[in-house]
Protein backbone atom coordinates (compact mmCIF):
# COMPACT_ATOMS: atom_id res chain seq x y z
CA UNK A 1 0.00 0.00 0.00
CA UNK A 2 1.31 3.35 -0.84
CA UNK A 3 1.02 5.73 2.47
CA UNK A 4 2.77 8.35 0.81
CA UNK A 5 0.16 10.48 -0.08
CA UNK A 6 -1.65 10.05 3.46
CA UNK A 7 1.42 11.18 4.95
CA UNK A 8 1.68 14.45 3.11
CA UNK A 9 -1.26 14.91 3.46
CA UNK A 10 -1.26 14.98 7.62
CA UNK A 11 2.46 16.67 7.19
CA UNK A 12 0.41 19.77 5.25
CA UNK A 13 -1.01 20.26 9.04
CA UNK A 14 2.10 20.96 11.05
CA UNK A 15 1.79 24.41 11.27
CA UNK A 16 -1.53 24.68 11.19
CA UNK A 17 -1.84 25.76 15.07
CA UNK A 18 1.23 28.44 14.82
CA UNK A 19 4.03 26.15 15.68
CA UNK A 20 5.26 23.44 14.30
CA UNK A 21 4.62 20.06 14.99
CA UNK A 22 1.38 20.01 14.79
CA UNK A 23 0.78 22.22 18.40
CA UNK A 24 0.58 25.88 19.79
CA UNK A 25 3.31 28.20 20.25
CA UNK A 26 2.39 27.39 24.08
CA UNK A 27 2.98 23.82 22.99
CA UNK A 28 0.09 22.03 23.45
CA UNK A 29 0.41 18.64 22.36
CA UNK A 30 -3.64 17.16 22.70
CA UNK A 31 -5.87 20.01 21.53
CA UNK A 32 -6.89 20.37 17.87
CA UNK A 33 -8.14 16.63 17.02
CA UNK A 34 -7.74 14.88 14.67
CA UNK A 35 -4.49 17.00 13.72
CA UNK A 36 -3.17 17.34 16.96
CA UNK A 37 0.39 16.15 17.97
CA UNK A 38 -0.86 13.66 19.83
CA UNK A 39 -3.12 12.26 17.04
CA UNK A 40 -0.76 13.23 14.00
CA UNK A 41 2.12 11.22 15.36
CA UNK A 42 0.09 8.33 15.52
CA UNK A 43 -1.59 8.53 12.05
CA UNK A 44 1.95 8.68 10.83
CA UNK A 45 3.18 5.82 12.95
CA UNK A 46 -0.07 3.78 11.55
CA UNK A 47 0.88 4.59 8.27
CA UNK A 48 4.32 3.15 8.45
CA UNK A 49 6.62 6.29 9.41
CA UNK A 50 9.88 4.62 11.44
CA UNK A 51 10.13 6.08 15.13
CA UNK A 52 13.22 7.26 14.47
CA UNK A 53 12.04 9.55 11.65
CA UNK A 54 13.46 13.04 12.82
CA UNK A 55 10.27 14.64 12.83
CA UNK A 56 8.81 11.53 15.18
CA UNK A 57 12.04 12.48 16.93
CA UNK A 58 10.99 15.95 17.85
CA UNK A 59 7.54 15.17 18.79
CA UNK A 60 8.87 12.64 21.70
CA UNK A 61 10.92 16.00 22.77
CA UNK A 62 7.65 17.45 22.99
CA UNK A 63 5.81 15.23 25.30
CA UNK A 64 9.17 14.30 27.45
CA UNK A 65 8.76 18.21 28.11
CA UNK A 66 5.15 17.45 29.35
CA UNK A 67 6.05 14.99 31.68
CA UNK A 68 6.29 15.62 35.81
CA UNK A 69 8.63 14.28 37.77
CA UNK A 70 5.13 12.20 39.55
CA UNK A 71 5.13 10.00 36.43
CA UNK A 72 2.17 12.42 35.08
CA UNK A 73 1.69 14.56 32.10
CA UNK A 74 0.70 18.01 31.65
CA UNK A 75 0.25 18.96 27.70
CA UNK A 76 -1.20 21.85 28.88
CA UNK A 77 1.19 24.26 30.07
CA UNK A 78 -1.20 26.03 32.33
CA UNK A 79 -3.28 22.82 32.65
CA UNK A 80 -3.71 20.39 35.32
CA UNK A 81 -2.93 16.60 35.35
CA UNK A 82 -5.23 13.77 34.50
CA UNK A 83 -5.18 10.03 34.25
CA UNK A 84 -6.91 10.48 30.40
CA UNK A 85 -4.32 12.81 29.49
CA UNK A 86 -1.48 10.56 30.93
CA UNK A 87 -2.49 7.50 29.56
CA UNK A 88 -2.52 8.92 25.82
CA UNK A 89 1.16 10.98 26.01
CA UNK A 90 2.51 7.80 27.51
CA UNK A 91 0.62 5.44 24.95
CA UNK A 92 2.26 7.25 22.43
CA UNK A 93 5.55 7.73 24.06
CA UNK A 94 5.53 3.68 24.31
CA UNK A 95 4.93 3.43 20.78
CA UNK A 96 7.51 5.14 19.86
CA UNK A 97 9.95 2.67 21.52
CA UNK A 98 10.28 4.71 24.83
CA UNK A 99 8.82 1.84 27.24
CA UNK A 100 12.39 1.12 29.13
CA UNK A 101 12.76 4.90 29.13
CA UNK A 102 13.10 5.55 33.45
CA UNK A 103 10.53 8.67 32.76
CA UNK A 104 7.85 6.11 31.04
CA UNK A 105 8.63 3.32 33.84
CA UNK A 106 7.72 5.84 36.81
CA UNK A 107 4.44 6.95 34.69
CA UNK A 108 3.58 3.20 34.46
CA UNK A 109 4.65 2.87 38.17
CA UNK A 110 2.48 5.72 38.87
CA UNK A 111 -0.45 4.33 37.20
CA UNK A 112 -0.32 0.91 38.98
CA UNK A 113 -0.26 3.35 42.12
CA UNK A 114 -3.43 5.31 41.33
CA UNK A 115 -5.83 2.65 40.19
CA UNK A 116 -9.64 3.72 41.10
CA UNK A 117 -11.24 1.08 43.58
CA UNK A 118 -12.88 -1.11 40.47
CA UNK A 119 -9.72 -1.72 38.75
CA UNK A 120 -9.84 1.14 36.26
CA UNK A 121 -8.66 4.62 36.26
CA UNK A 122 -10.60 7.66 36.51
CA UNK A 123 -10.14 11.73 36.76
CA UNK A 124 -11.76 13.77 39.05
CA UNK A 125 -13.79 16.13 35.91
CA UNK A 126 -17.14 16.13 36.11
CA UNK A 127 -18.33 17.10 33.23
CA UNK A 128 -22.52 15.36 33.87
CA UNK A 129 -22.54 16.63 37.46
CA UNK A 130 -22.02 13.73 40.24
CA UNK A 131 -24.78 11.11 39.66
CA UNK A 132 -23.89 7.52 41.17
CA UNK A 133 -22.43 5.87 37.26
CA UNK A 134 -20.07 9.07 37.86
CA UNK A 135 -17.92 6.62 40.94
CA UNK A 136 -16.95 4.22 38.19
CA UNK A 137 -13.41 4.45 36.35
CA UNK A 138 -13.44 6.40 32.77
CA UNK A 139 -13.50 2.99 30.41
CA UNK A 140 -11.25 5.00 27.51
CA UNK A 141 -8.38 5.58 29.74
CA UNK A 142 -8.41 2.62 31.31
CA UNK A 143 -7.87 0.69 27.70
CA UNK A 144 -5.18 2.95 26.79
CA UNK A 145 -3.46 2.39 30.32
CA UNK A 146 -3.55 -1.27 29.06
CA UNK A 147 -2.27 -0.35 25.76
CA UNK A 148 0.71 0.95 27.80
CA UNK A 149 1.50 -2.05 29.36
CA UNK A 150 1.38 -4.42 27.00
CA UNK A 151 4.77 -2.99 25.67
CA UNK A 152 6.10 -4.52 28.73
CA UNK A 153 7.77 -7.82 30.36
CA UNK A 154 5.37 -10.17 31.88
CA UNK A 155 2.19 -7.49 31.56
CA UNK A 156 0.02 -10.99 31.29
CA UNK A 157 0.96 -11.96 35.34
CA UNK A 158 0.12 -8.31 37.25
CA UNK A 159 -2.99 -8.68 39.08
CA UNK A 160 -3.76 -4.76 39.10
CA UNK A 161 -4.40 -5.53 34.83
CA UNK A 162 -6.38 -8.20 35.36
CA UNK A 163 -8.33 -6.24 37.90
CA UNK A 164 -8.28 -3.48 35.00
CA UNK A 165 -9.69 -6.33 32.27
CA UNK A 166 -12.38 -7.12 34.34
CA UNK A 167 -13.58 -3.59 34.65
CA UNK A 168 -13.75 -3.46 31.00
CA UNK A 169 -15.19 -6.67 30.01
CA UNK A 170 -18.10 -5.71 33.09
CA UNK A 171 -18.56 -3.08 31.09
CA UNK A 172 -19.45 -5.69 28.29
CA UNK A 173 -22.35 -6.71 30.27
CA UNK A 174 -24.14 -3.24 31.41
CA UNK A 175 -23.11 -1.04 28.43
CA UNK A 176 -24.28 1.85 30.33
CA UNK A 177 -22.73 5.00 30.57
CA UNK A 178 -20.36 5.50 33.09
CA UNK A 179 -17.57 7.52 34.58
CA UNK A 180 -17.29 11.28 35.02
CA UNK A 181 -17.64 11.27 30.98
CA UNK A 182 -20.05 9.25 30.76
CA UNK A 183 -18.76 6.40 28.30
CA UNK A 184 -21.32 3.66 26.98
CA UNK A 185 -21.48 1.14 24.69
CA UNK A 186 -24.40 2.02 22.11
CA UNK A 187 -24.47 2.07 18.28
CA UNK A 188 -21.67 4.14 18.18
CA UNK A 189 -19.10 1.99 19.77
CA UNK A 190 -20.39 -0.95 17.88
CA UNK A 191 -19.58 0.82 14.25
CA UNK A 192 -15.90 0.13 13.21
CA UNK A 193 -14.01 3.50 13.68
CA UNK A 194 -10.74 3.69 12.17
CA UNK A 195 -8.24 4.77 12.99
CA UNK A 196 -8.24 3.71 16.77
CA UNK A 197 -9.12 6.93 18.43
CA UNK A 198 -12.40 6.84 20.85
CA UNK A 199 -14.41 4.29 23.10
CA UNK A 200 -14.96 1.57 20.10
CA UNK A 201 -15.59 -1.82 19.50
CA UNK A 202 -12.75 -2.42 17.34
CA UNK A 203 -10.05 -0.50 19.83
CA UNK A 204 -11.50 -2.70 22.45
CA UNK A 205 -10.87 -6.20 21.13
CA UNK A 206 -7.84 -5.05 19.56
CA UNK A 207 -5.97 -4.27 23.18
CA UNK A 208 -7.71 -6.68 24.96
CA UNK A 209 -6.55 -9.97 22.73
CA UNK A 210 -3.04 -9.24 24.07
CA UNK A 211 -4.43 -10.25 27.29
CA UNK A 212 -4.82 -14.09 27.96
CA UNK A 213 -6.71 -12.98 30.86
CA UNK A 214 -9.22 -10.95 28.79
CA UNK A 215 -9.20 -13.64 25.78
CA UNK A 216 -10.73 -16.37 27.81
CA UNK A 217 -13.66 -14.77 29.06
CA UNK A 218 -16.82 -15.00 27.03
CA UNK A 219 -17.78 -11.75 27.43
CA UNK A 220 -14.22 -10.75 25.24
CA UNK A 221 -15.51 -14.07 22.63
CA UNK A 222 -18.67 -12.07 22.46
CA UNK A 223 -16.76 -8.48 21.40
CA UNK A 224 -14.61 -10.33 19.19
CA UNK A 225 -17.67 -11.99 17.58
CA UNK A 226 -19.37 -8.83 17.11
CA UNK A 227 -16.18 -7.48 15.41
CA UNK A 228 -16.04 -10.79 13.08
CA UNK A 229 -19.37 -10.25 12.07
CA UNK A 230 -18.56 -6.71 10.66
CA UNK A 231 -15.74 -8.29 8.45
CA UNK A 232 -16.08 -8.81 4.77
CA UNK A 233 -13.73 -11.53 3.26
CA UNK A 234 -12.12 -11.22 6.36
CA UNK A 235 -11.18 -7.27 5.81
CA UNK A 236 -12.04 -4.67 7.79
CA UNK A 237 -14.83 -2.29 6.58
CA UNK A 238 -15.00 1.23 8.14
CA UNK A 239 -17.65 2.17 8.91
CA UNK A 240 -17.07 5.55 11.16
CA UNK A 241 -13.82 7.97 10.44
CA UNK A 242 -13.68 11.75 11.94
CA UNK A 243 -14.61 14.12 8.51
CA UNK A 244 -11.44 15.84 8.51
CA UNK A 245 -9.89 12.18 7.91
CA UNK A 246 -12.54 11.34 4.99
CA UNK A 247 -10.47 12.07 2.18
CA UNK A 248 -7.39 10.26 3.61
CA UNK A 249 -6.92 6.65 1.42
CA UNK A 250 -6.04 4.29 4.47
CA UNK A 251 -9.57 5.11 6.39
CA UNK A 252 -12.12 5.65 3.73
CA UNK A 253 -15.48 5.13 5.48
CA UNK A 254 -17.63 1.73 3.64
CA UNK A 255 -14.15 0.64 2.36
CA UNK A 256 -11.85 -2.18 3.36
CA UNK A 257 -8.95 -0.72 4.86
CA UNK A 258 -5.31 -2.30 4.40
CA UNK A 259 -4.22 -0.69 7.78
CA UNK A 260 -7.02 -1.59 9.60
CA UNK A 261 -7.20 -5.65 8.68
CA UNK A 262 -3.62 -6.05 9.58
CA UNK A 263 -4.74 -4.38 13.04
CA UNK A 264 -7.56 -7.44 12.68
CA UNK A 265 -4.63 -9.75 11.83
CA UNK A 266 -3.01 -8.77 14.67
CA UNK A 267 -5.90 -9.88 16.94
CA UNK A 268 -6.55 -12.88 14.92
CA UNK A 269 -2.49 -13.94 15.73
CA UNK A 270 -3.30 -13.04 19.65
CA UNK A 271 -6.06 -15.91 19.77
CA UNK A 272 -3.74 -18.36 18.63
CA UNK A 273 -1.34 -17.57 20.78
Amino acid sequence: MDTHDDIQAILAHRYDRGWDFWTSPDRRIIAGAPFSTLESAGFLLELGMPASDPILQSVSELFFDAWQTDGQFKPYPKGATYPCMTTECARLLCQLGYVNDQRIQKTLSFLLTSQHYDGGWRCNKFYYGHGPETEFSNPLPTLFALDCFRYTENYQNRPELTRAIEFLLSHWDTKRPIGPCHYGIGKLFMQVEYPFRGYNLFQYVYILSFYPAARSDERFKAAFAALKAKTKDEQIIVERVVPKLAKLNFCKKGEPSILATKRYQEILTNLVE
